[in-house]
């Protein structure tokens, strides 16, 4: 509530805002007075008591005036001017409440103060009777947390209560009394209490009358409301009952528990129809004030003249025969009122009160339970005898109805049973001439209970109001449920049935809230809750009981209450729908202690105040002619004082806030709000009378028109209720600041230009599609019927129109509202400086309504238009062609335009759509959806002068225009239309600009779904994705009918680039599933083929043939047959190297095949130790080999099949006899042998033995034949036909291209790169490059780009590597462990160097070749001692591995450790008998101290250390010390196991003898130099303690793989010496 001015031109006005006026109840006292001594501040609110009043202004201070008793000062008792309430003073205050005796005020923080009478504890303050000064109430939550205070929104003050709203939409109280709504008998509650009954629900508002609450709740989502049980909570009656007499069944569920109280939270919502009337559930919510009130007793009581009554006697139930009978001229009076001026108000009146039924008491009628009617309740039984027949006849229909809602509501308890009603009726003689009046609302099986009313309403109307249109009274009457006190429906239950029917058709016109508009705007989905004393029957249940607890008034549901007022013993209810008569509607109310006021809207906008009730007898005479001092409301002259913003009413006064109407602003507002009220009246009104009567007729046409039908209303009613929100929001502006800028049409546009657009866009749908004339007879007889209702509502004076042109224009109505709109935010704007930005916004908003009005214009001109061409096309197209969106832009018949070689007699007709471009021939037409539809002018040259070529997916077709103007006019049609389908329906002008520009030309690549209807590949296939130029382009997915589909690139229509492909295989009923990359629409390169069947295939395809490197795995390892091959594939057949795992049968075969089988040079190894070289062909062991068994037998020569033996052969035992000759049998059975035996004698055997074992791998594959297929795929992504010929910069152009590619997959993909590997590829985009000559930065560079490149497998490098270390993993583990292929496995790791060195060379030509030396740049230090001098420093003499260039030395660190493990398995397995021995020793010569060892090793004693320094401190090596001495040289010794590359190993072991010899130096303290003989014992002393378990494989691995240019320089010395040590140990014998 920002106080500043908004802008000087308000600046003047401001003054003139706000102006208090007071009036005395009672008379109708022509002028008011001013509020005596009070100044010229702007009042925002006011609020009055019993003898006082408290002023809001709008600077947030609060002024308190009249007789304030609880004052300390005596001069202020009855301050002769309101006075400043100082306490406040600086607390801004947002609003303000009075009680009959104490004020409150809440502070923008959200801090309630409390002042006045505390008698009863209202001002929540214990013990004291008055509190003179405002003082804040502290109000905090024990369930959240005590500290924090609840901030309060809301006050409202009772005369011995109040409660208080806080943020949180709970209700707080504090005073005395049954009316607060507690769980508690201790009064005064001077600690406020939440009110636990409504916790959890969203409270709007609360008021207090003297002594009972009402407070406005939101409704739950329906999915939150409970079922209603069958019985009451607290007596166990049955709730709806339901009694069978003769010939009627009464069902009532006016079930009313005597103990008058709910009790529990759970009780509240099932139990709401406990003492309740009827339920009024309506769909529709049209009523307007209801009231429930006390009349005063001395009130002058018209018997004889039932006309003016509504107010004060509204409640009084039947009165008695003859008194009816007395007044048939008035007819029944108690709802129309005979003068437009009370209209405004009579008809909200809902009146219920304890005084009418004394009333009726003493005109000898029977008095019955005042109940809190909705008005017409009485009318239905007051209804002159005139109209009794129809009347009756309707009232059994209505009722019937209303069973399809809710179980017919009918109200039985304390009413006449049906024969006195039917006595009732007949008593009187018959008038024929109502009932024709009645028959023109509507068809006589009045289908919604709706109409029913209306029917009985205008039957009471129709002579009582000459003046006001009975229809409008329809509508009102229309609107309400029954709420029939007494009313016994006489229905038979077929009637029932159909009246359940029914309900289920008019669903769809429950407003569909949208959430956003509910959170913005104030809710119209409310009820109303009350408790209190009840006496005066002003909680609205039905009866006079109190009530402890809130309580849902349940004929007030679906009324859509937005605002809620209490006087003294009465209760308004303010609805949305304030219309009453055309020109009045109620929108603010105020209750004073026994009178009402309202404020109406008039015709020039300027809000009338209208007055009823109380009336001192002295001023009767004032009261208008024909009244005869009746108490209907009467219009106060007010038109002079301004515009009334705001009334509030106390006991003896009241008093208005006015504005004056500066500069136009003030009147364009209530012009805006006034508007908006009738027009949702007037929706309504549509709603309730048209549409929900035609929904619900039986037969309305086919489904399809039905569906359109419901979509209109679904839509129409959606806006409805924004414009009813929206309505009710602008009446809670008038009464705030009234700062244009917080309007919500401004601040909230898009929900209504959405809004507007969406039911425009649903209603020109059904207007293609043939409007209201496609609807059957029975809903066009219905229209008919009701033209002049239809007539008045659509406001078409002509009476020659026909009926469907006055349904266009009624249905368009909303869209001539945006015009409006757009003129007063124009009014308001003129108010405003040019420059200020309130004119900015106001002008923009309008344009922007105006624009949209315009827009929606022209598409209900293209919906005419169309519809106009679809009634002259011919029939049998239309049918498949006519679209609800569709919309007609040009045709060919009325602009020239032929297709380019047509023969002579065929006919061709192009007909442009929004959506497609037909083209239709004779009998057939073929429609090219226009989102994949390309067009372009035909140059002069290639012949058509006027030439358009279209290109679809499937056709290429060329269109000749007449003229060059005509082709211009059909290319940019085309275009046009292109451009709006591609960019959907959003060819609506951009919010905020005036008009969209449109694109010329619509791009050429884009996003679109087609149907493919003749290509034979692509038949019946949906394709959804990227297009270029009429073919599928970029990424898209593609889905045949079969279930075939595939997601991924296309190029040129095919499928190119990364993809997946799905196969559904249904014999199966699994799919096959290809992921990988695909060229010219086939899969080629790598990728994975899952099969059906369970088999997985990895690696590299060509033209979808497994062709390359490929891994193919059949079955799980549970399944029947797992195997695994890897290896080369050639047209989808095994051919090449190859490794083949045969789980089952534990076998491993790595060797060559040809067509699947295997052929050729191969190795076979078992899982029981067998091993097997040899020839082999169509898969069996023929020819030539060798085969082994574990413990050595070896048998060499033929073989015929797997594992049999069969020819010529020599077999050797493991001693080294061996046997000579034929053989035949399988191995492990019985072999026949013909041929000689043989015992060597010792010396031969020596010789034969290893003759063997060196023969071995001979018929194998050669190292270099293997994996072939691996390195040429390398080769070919460098660009390379064969290894080493091609373009170097072309090989670097291709690896660029990978890495980005590969890159832009995995973004895509779900697993997201680690970001070490985003930065490794980041640094892969440099080349290292080279100028002049090669140095050792240089080969650095090198390596370091190799240690990357082979980091990730994005790159091709890497790639190798990566697949190099799978096969090797793959041929070498499980059943590959076998010790026979160590050789095997070492000769194919060096073979892997050699190659990949070539790549590399070929990358990097600079590179020197293998073994050759780089120059060093800086000479090495001179001052370098060898090893052996003792000087300590870690460069051996020979130079470094890093200057001599060698395979190993740059691509051992990269590849050794990834094939480690399998490797070293091989050595240990290899050297297992050795290295048990070699442990065996090692265990028991560490069994002794150290000084023992090192004697019995032989070391000299100056090398014993004599002392040790432990942590610092200095310790003599005693005899039991152990693992003490050279403990330095021990643990860098044990670090060999933790390298990898023979190089690491070797400079591990350089260090150990460095840090002997560091130890021996600090010993002897001189420089000395090893001889190898005193070296060799305390080396072998440090082996021993080191304790290497596989030492024999450590040495056995450096020895195979280490440079051989190492062997005779430093490291190599040391490494022999270590080998040494190593086969000592295994000799080595304790004494």
């Amino acid at each position: 509530m920002d106080s500043k001015k908004r802008s000087s031109t308000e600046a003047e006005g401001s003054k003139e805002r706000g102006l208090v006026h007071v009036w005395q109840a009672g008379s109708y006292s022509v002028t008011p007075e001013r509020l005596p001594g009070w100044g010229g501040k702007t009042v925002l609110q006011a609020a009055l008591g019993v003898k006082h009043g408290v002023l809001l202004t709008e600077d947030g201070e609060v002024y308190s005036f009249g007789t304030l008793p609880w004052r300390s000062e005596p001069a202020e008792i009855c301050p002769s001017s309101p006075i400043l309430e100082n306490a406040l003073v600086g607390q801004y205050v947002v609003t303000v409440a009075s009680g009959s005796f104490h004020s409150g005020a809440v502070t923008e923080s959200g801090i309630a103060y409390m002042w006045g009478e505390n008698s009863a504890g209202q001002c929540a303050v214990a013990n004291q009777q008055y509190v003179p000064e405002p003082n804040p109430v502290s109000i905090s939550d024990s369930e959240t947390s005590s500290l924090l205070a609840v901030r309060i929104l809301q006050l409202a003050c009772g005369e011995e209560h109040t409660l208080a709203l806080s943020l949180s939409r709970e209700i707080w109280a504090w005073g005395t009394g049954c009316q607060l709504g507690l769980i508690t008998t201790a009064f005064p509650v001077t600690k406020p209490q939440k009110v636990e009954h409504l916790a959890g629900r969203v409270v709007l508002q609360v008021a207090c009358g003297a002594f009972h609450s009402l407070a406005l709740v939101q409704c739950l989502p329906s999915q939150d409301l409970k079922p209603v049980p069958e019985r009451c909570n607290q007596c166990s009656q049955l709730l709806i009952t339901m009694t069978d007499k003769e010939d009627h069944v009464i069902i009532s569920d006016s079930h009313c528990c005597p103990l008058g109280v709910t009790l529990s939270e759970s009780q509240a919502e099932n139990q709401a129809s406990t003492a309740i009337s009827p339920s009024t559930e309506t769909l529709d919510n049209q009523g307007e004030v209801f009231e429930n009130t006390l009349v005063e007793n001395d009130l002058p009581v018209a018997t004889d003249m039932n006309v003016g009554n509504v107010q004060t006697t509204g409640g009084n139930a039947i009165p008695s025969q003859q008194d009816i009978v007395g007044t048939t001229e008035i007819s029944s009076a108690k709802n129309v009122p005979s003068y437009p001026d009370t209209q405004a108000v009579n008809e909200y009146m809902q009146k219920l009160s304890d005084h009418s039924v004394r009333e009726n008491s003493e005109n000898g009628e029977k008095p019955m339970p005042s109940q809190p009617l909705v008005e017409e309740a009485v009318p239905n039984l007051h209804s002159p005898p005139t109209t009794s027949t129809s009347a009756l006849n309707s009232l059994v229909v209505s009722c019937a109805s209303a069973v399809g809602v809710r179980v017919a509501a009918t109200y039985e308890a304390g009413a006449l049973s049906l024969k006195k009603v039917m006595n009732f009726y007949s008593t009187a003689p018959c008038e024929p001439g109502t009932q024709a009046g009645s028959s023109s609302i509507g068809p006589e099986g009045l289908k919604d209970s709706r109409e029913e009313q209306v029917k009985q309403e205008s039957m009471q109307g129709k002579k009582s109001s000459s003046l006001v249109d009975i229809r409008e009274e329809e509508s009102e009457g229309g609107s309400r449920r029954l709420s029939l006190p007494g009313l016994l429906s006489q229905v038979s239950p077929r009637l029932l049935r159909k009246a359940a029917r029914v309900k289920t058709r008019t669903v769809v016109l429950t407003p569909t809230y949208s959430g956003e508009a509910d959170a913005l705007l104030p809710s119209l989905r409310t009820e109303v809750w009350t408790w209190g004393k009840g006496k005066e029957g002003q909680l609205g249940h039905g009866d006079v009981l109190p009530r402890l607890q809130p309580l849902c008034v349940k004929c007030l549901d679906g009324k859509e209450v937005i605002y809620l007022e209490a006087g003294g013993y009465h209760s308004l209810a303010l609805t949305a729908k304030s219309q009453v008569s055309s020109e009045n509607g109620v929108w603010s109310v105020a209750a004073g202690q026994d009178y009402s006021l309202f404020l109406v809207d008039t015709e020039d906008f300027q809000p009338g105040l209208y007055y009823s009730g109380r009336q001192d007898p002295a001023e009767g005479d004032n009261l208008p002619e024909n009244h005869s001092g009746t108490k209907t409301p009467v219009l106060l002259s007010c038109s002079k004082l301004g515009y009334i913003s705001r009334v509030t009413a106390g006991k003896d006064s009241y008093l208005a806030l006015v504005d004056k109407n500066v500069m136009g602003y003030i009147a364009s507002l209530h012009e805006l709000a006034t508007t908006e009220r009738r027009f949702y009246s007037k929706l309504s009104d549509i709603k309730s009378q048209i549409l929900r009567p035609l929904l619900s007729l039986e037969n309305l046409g086919t489904a399809s028109t039905v569906q359109l039908l419901q979509e209109v209303a679904s839509r129409f009613s959606k806006l409805c209720y924004l414009i009813g929100q929206h309505g009710a929001s602008l009446s809670s502006f008038l009464h705030g600041i009234k700062e244009a800028r917080s309007l919500v049409i401004l601040k909230h546009a898009s929900l209504f230009l959405d809004s507007y657009t969406e039911y425009c866009t649903s209603i020109t749908n059904f207007l293609v599609m043939g409007g209201f004339q496609l609807l059957a007879k029975p809903a066009i007889d219905f229209l008919n019927k009701n033209q002049e209702l239809l007539q008045e509502l659509s406001e078409v004076n002509d009476e020659n129109t026909q009926l469907m042109e006055i349904l266009n224009t009624l249905f368009f109505l909303p869209i001539r509202r945006l015009h409006n709109y757009a003129k007063v935010l124009l009014k308001l704007a003129t108010c405003f400086e040019v420059t200020s930005p309130e004119y900015q916004k106001l002008q923009d908003s309008s344009s922007c309504y105006e624009s949209l009005a315009l827009h929606l214009g022209r598409k209900r001109k293209e919906a005419e238009y169309t519809l106009g061409f679809w009634k002259t096309f011919p029939g049998k197209m239309t049918d498949s062609l006519r679209k609800p969106e569709r919309r007609l832009l040009c045709e060919s018949s009325n602009r020239a335009l032929s297709l380019q070689h047509a023969g002579r007699f065929s006919v061709n007709w192009f007909i442009l759509f929004n959506d497609a471009l037909v083209h239709a021939q004779f009998s057939t037409h073929h429609v090219f959806p226009l989102a994949t539809l390309w067009a372009e002018p035909l140059s002069e040259e290639a012949g058509g002068v006027n030439g358009l070529k279209i290109t679809t997916p499937e056709e290429q077709f060329t269109l000749i225009s007449s003229t060059p103007q005509e082709k211009t006019k059909w290319l940019r049609a085309i275009s046009q239309a292109v451009d709006q389908a591609l960019r959907g329906t959003s060819d609506l002008p951009p919010y905020g600009s005036g008009s969209s520009i449109q694109r010329q030309e619509p791009p050429i690549s884009r996003s679109a779904k087609y149907t493919f209807y003749k290509d034979p590949r692509l038949k019946d296939a949906a394709y959804d994705g990227r297009w270029l130029s009429g073919k599928p382009h970029g990424r898209g997915v593609l889905k045949w009918p079969d279930g075939k589909m595939y997601s991924g690139m296309f190029r040129n229509g095919l499928e190119d680039g990364y993809g997946e492909y799905r196969i559904p295989n249904k014999a199966l009923n699994k799919e096959d599933h290809y992921v990988g990359h695909w060229k010219e629409g086939k899969m080629c390169g790598q990728g994975v083929y899952s099969y059906a069947s369970g088999e997985v295939f990895e690696g590299c395809f060509q033209d979808n043939m497994r062709h390359g490197h490929g891994l193919l795995r059949s079955g799980k390892l549970t399944s029947s047959s797992p195997s695994m091959f890897i290896g080369q594939w050639v047209m989808d057949k095994k051919a090449g190297y190859g490794v083949f795992d045969d789980i089952t049968r534990g076998e491993k075969y790595m060797g060559m095949w040809q067509d699947d089988v295997c052929q050729g040079n191969g190795v076979v190894v078992t899982q029981f130790g067998l091993y097997y070289e040899g020839n082999f062909h169509l898969n069996k062991m023929m020819g030539n080999g060798v085969l082994l068994s574990e413990d050595d037998t070896i048998y060499e020569g033929e073989f015929s099949d797997d594992w049999t033996l069969s020819g010529k052969g020599t077999l050797t035992m493991p001693n080294g006899d061996y046997i000579e000759g034929y053989f035949s049998g399988e191995w492990g059975s019985g072999i026949k042998i013909t041929g000689t035996y043989f015992k060597p004698s010792l010396y031969e055997s020596d010789k034969d033995r290893p003759k063997v074992f060196r023969k071995l791998g001979n018929l194998a594959v050669s190292a270099d034949e293997k994996w072939k297929a691996v390195f040429d795929e390398c080769w070919r992504q460098l660009g390379c036909e064969n290894p080493g010929q091609g373009e170097v910069w072309k090989a670097w152009d291709n690896i660029a291209v990978a890495l980005t590619t590969n890159r832009r997959q995995h973004r895509d993909s779900p697993e997201t790169l680690s970001r070490s590997q985003t930065q490794t590829l980041e640094s892969l985009e440099f080349i290292p490059q080279h100028v002049g000559a090669f140095s050792v930065e240089k080969y650095d560079d090198i390596k370091k780009y190799l240690i990357k490149a082979c980091d990730t497998p994005l790159h091709p490098l890497g790639r190798l590597v990566e697949t190099l270390v799978a096969v090797y993993r793959m041929t070498y583990v499980g059943v590959g462990a076998n010790r026979r292929l160590l050789q095997e496995a070492v000769k194919e790791i060096k073979s892997y160097l050699k190659r990949i060195f070539q790549l590399v060379r070929f990358l990097f030509p600079e590179l020197p070749e293998e073994g050759s030396t780089i120059p060093l740049s800086a000479p090495l230090p001179t001052e370098r001692k060898s090893f052996c001098t003792g000087k300590s420093d870690s460069r051996s003499e020979s130079p470094e591995p890093g200057y001599v260039v060698t395979s190993s030395g740059l691509l051992l660190p990269v590849l050794l450790p990834r094939l480690y493990p399998p490797l070293f398995m091989l050595y240990a397995l290899d050297n297992d008998r050795e290295e048990d021995i070699y442990w065996e020793c090692v265990l028991r010569l560490n069994k002794q101290p150290d000084i023992a060892l090192l004697g019995f090793l032989g070391v000299q004693r100056k090398f014993w250390p004599a002392t040790l320094s432990v942590l610092g401190e200095s310790k003599k090596v005693l005899p039991a010390t152990k693992d003490a001495c050279f403990a330095s040289a021990v643990e860098c010794l044990q670090q060999i196991s933790t390298t990898f590359t023979p190089s690491d190993k070797l400079k591990v072991i350089q260090q150990t003898f460095e840090e002997i010899s560091q130890s021996v130096l600090a010993s002897l303290q001189e420089d000395f130099l090893w001889s190898m003989d005193d070296l060799f014992p305390v080396f072998l002393y440090v082996v021993l303690r080191a304790r290497i378990r596989n030492l024999g494989s450590e040495v056995h691995l450096i020895e195979d793989l280490m440079d051989p240019y190492l062997q005779h320089g430093e490291q190599g010395i040391m490494f022999t010496t270590l080998k040494a040590c190593y086969y000592q140990i295994q000799r080595e014998k304790l004494n």
